[in-house]
């Protein structure tokens, strides 16, 4: 065999691997989609039907007999709520821990705990004190938690995109007379551009997911999308269809936007890559 021929079976099997990996991640989504536009009988039949006559009931169920405008309105107010309390002061806090080493390295770890933590470990102490406070069933107390528990990951992230440019731009722009905060605006602040849509999609979806706070905290004001689909587990058994029509629902905003922001998510992720 000669060497074109040993790099087209090489390709000719990476393509295969590859569409073996696409298939394996995808499958859960588009059982799910055929999920939700399946009646009663079909999702139950053995062996499972493929071929089928689609139906809207699970969707008609999903908007008559839950709450699920509601947990899509409140989980999106909690995610942008998030975005906007932790990329300020992730940002300010990765430059500080980037550029002046601030705790000598003890801080910057301290921040790390706080995302190894297991976030079910802490859930009953902050429920006394939400209960407490009378903020259960409250946005506010969703937005802290979430805050919390994003805000070591924004950090972190924003401050490997930082340790990636240059001390010596910041240094010029003084030179020319610009303070260290003009410096920070004019010169750090537009290229931290893709990395901050990156770490600004990370903590709204991390947000638009997260259950175990909703589940614990919320009632009926404050649901999310999460916790409205946990409704779907009854006593009677779990009801397949219209689980999947509303987990296809909260799936749909988070792939538009992971669509829309694509190129500035390559971008982030690639920062600093060529100097």
């Amino acid at each position: 065999m000669n060497r074109e021929s040993r790099e087209a079976l090489q390709k000719a099997i990476l393509y295969i691997l590859m569409a073996i990996v696409i298939v394996i991640v995808l499958f859960p989504i588009i059982w799910m989609g055929l999920t939700a536009f399946k009646n009663d009988r079909d999702i139950l039949s053995i062996p499972p039907k493929i071929l089928f006559t689609p139906t809207l009931e699970n969707f008609g169920f999903v908007f008559e007999r839950s709450n699920v405008v509601k947990g899509l309105t409140n989980s999106l107010i909690t995610a942008i709520a998030v975005i906007a309390i932790t990329i300020p002061v992730g940002l300010l806090a990765a430059y500080s821990l980037a550029r002046y080493n601030v705790g000598g390295g003890h801080l910057a770890f301290y921040i790390l705990t706080i995302k190894m933590f297991p976030p079910i470990a802490a859930i009953i102490p902050y429920f006394v004190i939400f209960r407490n406070l009378g903020l259960l069933d409250n946005l506010a107390s969703l937005i802290l938690l979430n805050s919390l528990f994003n805000l070591p990951f924004t950090t972190w992230l924003l401050m490997s995109f930082i340790k990636e440019i240059p001390t010596d731009l910041e240094e010029a722009a003084m030179i020319a007379g610009a303070t260290r905060f003009e410096a920070f605006r004019e010169v750090i602040l537009p290229l931290l551009r893709p990395a901050l849509a990156v770490t600004a999609i990370f903590a709204g979806i991390f947000t638009w997911n997260e259950f175990l706070f909703a589940y614990i905290i919320t009632r009926t004001e404050a649901i999310t999308i999460t916790r409205v689909m946990a409704g779907f587990f009854t006593e009677r058994g779990i009801l397949w269809g219209p689980l999947s029509a509303c987990a296809l629902i909260a799936t749909i905003p988070m792939f538009v936007l992971a669509l829309a922001t694509q190129k500035y998510i390559v971008r982030g992720l690639t920062l600093g890559a060529v100097k």
